[in-house]
């Protein structure tokens, strides 16, 4: 398995898909393996990836930590999937009756957080409390603006910042480490793009989570930093059955994608992404930085690739 992974990653190497990963495996027995390839840049004398990387894993934040802190709190009864959002968010206006399921189900629009030209994060939370949703919850349409509401819900539930939180529930008792909204350790972390000649590098890549990133403020929908170890600590956990509460909400698609028969992940536009299969009793991390040095126009080689190492883990 170990050649067949290395010989489709020297290929996306070559085809500048990324210029380095770390492909990490965990399987419900204990047996784990993380191996790292390429480089942190394209650039001659960059620094070697290792097993500790540290990278953006953009919207794999919308599950890990976001989703499944949703799915404690509702299983302890904080958290009602049928509640309204507008109870925890009571400033939210053009609401629609809006549930907490319909934001993990992402079936409520509004505002695309991407487009906001705003120069605070204060500008940006008061514009999308003010404009509220679009229309009624319909049809499951990936975007920003659910996680990023489901992350303030999940602060005035848990009465403690996101990271906190996070910490609390997850990454303290899985001796995650590395895994943080705010690293410290830069030179261990991965650049995700070049923007006006200045690499972004040990704050988040996505632009509207910066805003308030730079102001030492976590939200839902990106942000996260983390290496393959450590998620593959959190995943082996969700193998073993420690976390049922957010391996059956998981399993229904709240906040997760459902990738294949039995199998749950999640995908970050960075080139990161998690994959479970509890049938087979392994999970799967990739962490690349694909966006580096200018995002690529479409998704369809990291896609390939994920695909790819997919069917080499998983048969």
């Amino acid at each position: 398995m170990r050649d067949d992974i290395a010989a489709r990653v020297s290929k996306a190497i070559e085809e500048k898909v990324f210029p380095g990963c770390v492909i990490g495996t965990v399987r419900s027995s204990n047996e784990r393996e993380v191996m790292p390839f390429g480089n942190f840049t394209y650039e001659k004398g960059a620094p070697k990836v290792t097993e500790n990387t540290i990278y953006d894993l953009a919207s794999v934040t919308k599950s890990i930590p976001v989703a499944a802190l949703a799915a404690l709190f509702t299983a302890e009864g904080r958290l009602p999937l049928s509640e309204p959002v507008k109870t925890y968010i009571p400033e939210l206006q053009n609401d629609f009756g809006a549930t907490v399921q319909d934001l993990l189900r992402y079936r409520v629009r509004g505002a695309q957080l991407s487009t906001l030209k705003y120069t605070t994060f204060e500008q940006i939370r008061t514009h999308i409390f003010e404009q509220g949703f679009a229309a009624p919850p319909g049809e499951s349409e990936y975007a920003n603006l659910p996680a990023f509401l489901l992350g303030i819900v999940l602060e005035r539930v848990g009465g403690e910042i996101l990271p906190a939180l996070a910490h609390k529930y997850f990454f303290g008792p899985l001796k995650m480490n590395d895994t943080t909204f705010f690293p410290h350790d830069i030179e261990r972390v991965a650049p995700t793009e070049v923007v006006d000649g200045v690499k972004v590098r040990g704050i988040v890549h996505d632009e509207s989570a910066r805003m308030f990133a730079l102001k030492r403020r976590a939200v839902g929908h990106a942000g996260l930093f983390s290496t393959a170890p450590d998620l593959l600590n959190f995943l082996e956990a969700l193998l073993q059955g420690k976390f049922p509460a957010v391996v059956e909400a998981a399993e229904q698609g709240l906040g997760w994608q459902l990738m294949a028969k039995d199998a749950f992940g999640k995908t970050g536009f960075t080139g990161t992404s998690v994959l479970v299969d509890r049938q087979k009793g392994i999970a799967l991390v990739i962490l690349s930085n694909r966006t580096y040095p200018k995002r690529p126009a479409g998704a369809s080689a990291i896609n390939s690739f994920r695909a790819d190492i997919a069917e080499i883990v998983l048969g």
